[in-house]
């Protein structure tokens, strides 16, 4: 016996000894030892493979046969086991389990094949036997041995597929407790997966490989120990979702379905003599469109769903699959929320149709909304006694049973609730403890049998419901309300424009009793009514609908001359305004209109806090990029607490007949020009208002003709 026969004898012997006495352990644990029976079987043969193998390098050797046995019990078992973990208790693992066993009877057969064609060969230890560690290290594989070396393959990645599963699907809770034992499974898979991917494509099996196998086999098993100490039972409250199971069903139910019309087609052609093959061809075109016809019923799906639910799950629902389709039908587009929320609350209880009443202002729950159902009619009033009856004791109403046993509330429904079409259930939408609504069920496609849960579920969806068709009705009265507070907002500096231009004629004829003879008042109050009928045309511009600019078109606006109109509009007031200087190179984009209107509420405001005997003074110039219209008078001023918190507040005034918008008004055009107003206020001294423009361009200049 050669020292490599010495080193895989020992490796496997470990192995073997390790799995042992874990199998023990674990046997001895009264917490594991219900339920874990494929463990202890995946134990022992694990052990008993490896002994074999170790029997078979140190001693006299085995027959072939029955190591290929005990690998293929090996690796059967713990794929069994993982399978077993993956399935919820009383669910076979059909699946799982038959690809198990298609792949180790192939294993078997390929096997047996190999040792009957290669028995002579060393490399006969492909198929399950230990390799003859002789002074060749590698020997031609031949085809059976390749096809038995492609099986394990395919169960060493079945093997890392379901410890893949196992470790996704445990919840990440409960992971702590199952972690070990997928790094010592998925080890196990791993070095099997490569020992035999390094034999496929080398065509030969390495023997310093194989013999570490068994060595690599026994560090699993602290890994596994570790996990059996965490969770005992190796309880991972794993769960099968309702839509796995119904499609598996339904995947398994055609599956039969196909191939008994197959079995028969195959029979009629067998029988049916010359006729045989039309009747097959016919059989099985039939029974398609019968399937097909089966699986777009909407009834069918249904009646599936129930049979699983009544007959494989204590719980009726899954209630985190039912809430996200619950909330992804409120949520998601489409038609009206109304319909939606119907359409939400409908699929729960497997109802074909429906129809939505919502309370309004007139005190009545009214239809709102209606899905595959005739248009409804009726009212309730919101303190009848039924509704009532839903607002305090939150049920869900069943029309052929309104109330539940024992209970005598003395409510009847109401007349007109029992001519909605196919009535079956009536949810009441219940928000902030008072009835939003309620929406009226038809009956389902399929027998279902209402109970508490089904109650339950309907009456949280209910509010739910009643919460989101609430905010939608917020929004629409909030858009509606944004609408009123745009035509108020625009009212109100209508009406401010409207009280500076009454301020301008107010003193035209506050002076023309004493100037009315004098002809440069005359002008001067020609000007002026110019000038106000100029902003009243402006301004009837602008509330038009007519005028799709809106009278506010940005331009490349010569400053000096909106300052000079402005100046020169209040001519006749005292004291009057006086342009020092004014820049006429000055370009700014600008509406010099409402760069006008802005100027004229400035020299207003700076007429009105000035005494006769005062001064206001305008200037224009440039200051580095930009141009600065400066307004300085010699008035009562303003604190600075004034200034900072209310006098760019809208609404805020210390005018009799102030409305406490102009100031505001004028500092969001500003804004929207790209510039700013800055404002400079003493009491007893005077105020200054800087309005700060952005050049037009580049050079800030106006073109001179040549």
């Amino acid at each position: 016996m050669g020292a490599a026969a010495m080193v895989a004898g020992v490796s496997h012997g470990l192995c073997a000894l390790a799995f042992a006495g874990f199998g023990a352990l674990v046997l001895a644990n009264r917490r594991a030892r219900n339920g874990q029976r494929a463990l202890l079987v995946a134990c022992l043969a694990t052990a008993l493979w490896a002994a074999a193998l170790a029997l078979r390098a140190l001693g006299p050797a085995l027959p072939a046969p029955w190591t290929v046995a005990l690998e293929v019990a090996r690796s059967a078992a713990w794929l069994v086991f993982l399978a077993l973990l993956l399935v919820p208790a009383g669910l076979p693992a059909r699946r799982l389990l038959a690809a198990v066993a298609v792949l180790t009877a192939l294993q078997l057969a390929l096997g047996e094949l190999t040792v009957d064609v290669a028995a002579a060969a060393p490399v006969a230890a492909a198929a399950g036997a230990a390799p003859a560690y002789t002074a060749a290290p590698a020997v031609a594989v031949d085809m059976p041995v390749l096809a038995a070396i492609t099986v394990r393959l395919l169960l060493a990645v079945l093997g890392i597929l379901l410890v893949e599963q196992l470790y996704r699907h445990t919840p990440v809770r409960e992971r702590w407790g199952i972690k070990f034992a997928c790094l010592g499974l998925g080890t196990l898979f791993v070095y099997d997966f490569y020992l035999y991917c390094d034999a496929l494509l080398f065509r030969r099996l390495q023997p310093d490989l194989w013999a570490a196998r068994g060595v690599v086999d026994a560090l699993c098993v602290p890994l596994l120990a570790i996990t059996a100490a965490r969770n005992p039972g190796w309880k991972l409250g794993l769960t099968l979702s309702r839509q796995v199971a119904v499609r598996s069903a339904a995947l398994v139910g055609c599956a039969a379905y196909l191939l008994a019309m197959a079995a028969g087609g195959w029979y009629l052609r067998r029988v049916g003599g010359a006729w045989g093959a039309l009747m097959q061809l016919a059989a099985l075109v039939g029974a398609g469109l019968l399937l097909a016809g089966v699986l777009f019923s909407g009834a069918a799906r249904a009646r599936l769903r129930v049979f699983i639910s009544k007959h494989f799950y204590q719980a009726r629902f899954d209630y985190r699959d039912e809430w996200r389709r619950f909330t992804q039908a409120l949520s998601e587009g489409g038609p009206i929320p109304g319909e939606r929320a119907i359409q939400a609350i409908a699929a729960l209880a497997e109802s074909p149709a429906g129809a939505l009443w919502i309370a309004r202002d007139g005190g009545r729950l009214e239809p709102a909304a209606r899905w595959n159902m005739p248009a409804q009619y009726g009212t309730e009033p919101l303190d009848s006694p039924f509704c009532t009856l839903l607002r305090e004791r939150q049920w869900v109403v069943d029309a052929s049973r309104p109330w539940p046993d024992g209970a005598q509330p003395g409510v009847e429904l109401p007349a007109w609730l029992h001519g909605v079409a196919q009535l079956w259930l009536v949810v009441p939408l219940l928000l902030h403890g008072r009835l939003f609504g309620f929406v009226a069920l038809a009956r389902p496609r399929t027998e279902v049998k209402p109970d508490w849960e089904l109650f339950d579920l309907l009456r949280l969806a209910g509010s739910q419901a009643a919460s989101c068709l609430a905010h939608g009705e917020l929004a629409d009265r909030l858009a509606v309300a944004r609408q009123f507070e745009s035509f108020n907002r625009m009212s109100t500096f209508v009406v401010h424009d409207l009280k500076n231009l009454l301020s301008q004629h107010s003193l035209l004829l506050a002076n023309a009793e004493r100037h009315k003879h004098n002809p440069a008042f005359q002008e001067d109050m020609l000007e002026t009514l110019a000038h106000s009928v100029r902003k009243m045309t402006g301004l009837l511009q602008r509330l038009s609908r007519s005028d799709p600019a809106g009278g506010d078109v940005a331009r490349a606006l010569p400053l000096a001359d909106v300052v000079r109109r402005a100046v020169a509009a209040y001519a006749a007031a005292r004291p009057c305004p006086l342009l020092e200087a004014a820049d006429e190179q000055l370009v700014a984009d600008a509406d010099d209109q409402r760069l006008e209107r802005v100027l004229a509420h400035l020299l207003q405001n700076a007429l009105e806090a000035t005494s006769p005997e005062g001064s206001i003074r305008v200037v224009l110039r440039r200051q580095d990029d930009a141009a600065l219209i400066e307004l300085r008078d010699t008035g009562i001023g303003m604190s600075e607490a004034f200034v900072r918190d209310r006098l760019f507040r809208p609404f805020e005034t210390t005018k009799p007949a102030g409305m406490g918008i102009g100031v505001y008004e004028s500092r969001e055009y500003i804004r929207e020009l790209g510039g700013r107003l800055e404002v400079e206020s003493r009491p007893g001294v005077g105020t200054t208002f800087r309005v700060i423009l952005p050049l037009h361009r580049a050079t800030g200049v106006v073109p001179v003709a040549a």
